[in-house]
């Protein structure tokens, strides 16, 4: 993987911070981006890692992926802290901070903290986890200490072009208060999340925007309406790629003006308890400064570690 400074698919905002590991390697020529759906380190797979180790999480296949990409972007399914203050909610998930740095040496660059999980262990959980990602030598994103700062647009690269991710939850959270200055995730109404895609649209022509929403039905196959009008909003306003997660399924892609659309790209680490969760895919996105390539590779779990299709 180079070094980072600090096939088709099947299946009203500032300009955004720069990321500590913003891919800048002189002029670089294709940049390679790719995108995997739910990663989750507790529950069933934490006593997965607890029998066999981290290690087991990673299989050659997604080793070889990794490693041909230049950034790696995971969508984090728990908060990492040792701070133990569970939400009153169904579901409540906290991983070990200590099993982050094996993502890191598994080629992993950014996790996404805009689900529905992230707060789990409640305010200072997300905090926390945002802290200890970094501390791994990632970069957390579409979390901080307030909506201002979770919302902004993220610098993943500014080479052979600069590359935009902007990530927001579209679901409410169980029990947890919407309070815009305190820490909390990026969950900005969509008109704002469409004006920030136009802004950085009308800005810069040519950078390449991705937006990546957590939203849906949870065990469903096909967006609703309602989420298949906001994904063309936000082409319609300059936005290049949607990858959705959050339904546990791999769902419909489709081309829309120019950009293409992933619904949702289902699981990545899990611990799958039905069959349908058992899948999903990953995205990789090649670009130059005036072409973009998005691929797609099927992605099958077992025993909570995702292997390729062709593996």
């Amino acid at each position: 993987m180079p070094l980072l400074m600090a096939s088709p698919p099947f299946c009203g905002g500032g300009r955004g911070e720069v990321s500590s590991l913003t891919f800048s390697e002189g002029r670089k020529r294709v940049l390679s981006l790719t995108f995997v759906g739910d990663l989750l380190l507790d529950r069933g797979v934490r006593e997965r890692v607890d029998t066999a180790g981290v290690e087991v999480l990673f299989s050659p296949s997604v080793d070889s992926l990794f490693a041909a990409s230049d950034l790696v972007i995971a969508n984090l399914e728990c908060p990492a802290t040792h701070i133990v203050a569970p939400m009153q909610k169904k579901y409540i998930f906290r991983a070990d901070p200590e099993h982050l740095q094996t993502l890191r040496q598994h080629g992993i660059t950014h996790l996404n903290l805009a689900n529905n999980h992230s707060i789990d262990q409640g305010r200072r959980g997300l905090l926390s986890t945002r802290d200890n990602i970094r501390e791994a030598g990632m970069v957390p994103v579409g979390a901080g200490a307030n909506m201002r700062e979770a919302a902004q647009p993220v610098l993943l690269a500014d080479s052979p072009r600069r590359v935009w991710l902007l990530p927001s939850l579209r679901l409410a959270l169980e029990n947890y208060a919407y309070l815009p200055e305190k820490p909390c995730v990026s969950q900005e109404p969509m008109d704002s999340l469409v004006a920030r895609v136009a802004s950085l649209r009308q800005s810069s022509p040519s950078d390449y925007i991705i937006v990546t929403l957590h939203w849906g039905g949870e065990n469903t196959f096909r967006p609703v309406l309602q989420q298949v009008v906001d994904a063309h909003r936000l082409v319609d306003a300059g936005a290049n790629l949607i990858i959705g997660h959050h339904s546990h399924t791999l769902q419909p892609t489709e081309q829309y003006h120019g950009a293409t659309i992933f619904y949702s790209i289902g699981n990545f680490i899990f611990d799958a308890l039905r069959p349908i969760h058992k899948g999903g895919c990953a995205v990789t996105v090649t670009l130059t400064a005036d072409s973009a390539e998005v691929s797609s590779h099927r992605v099958s779990i077992t025993n909570c570690t995702p292997f390729l299709s062709n593996e």
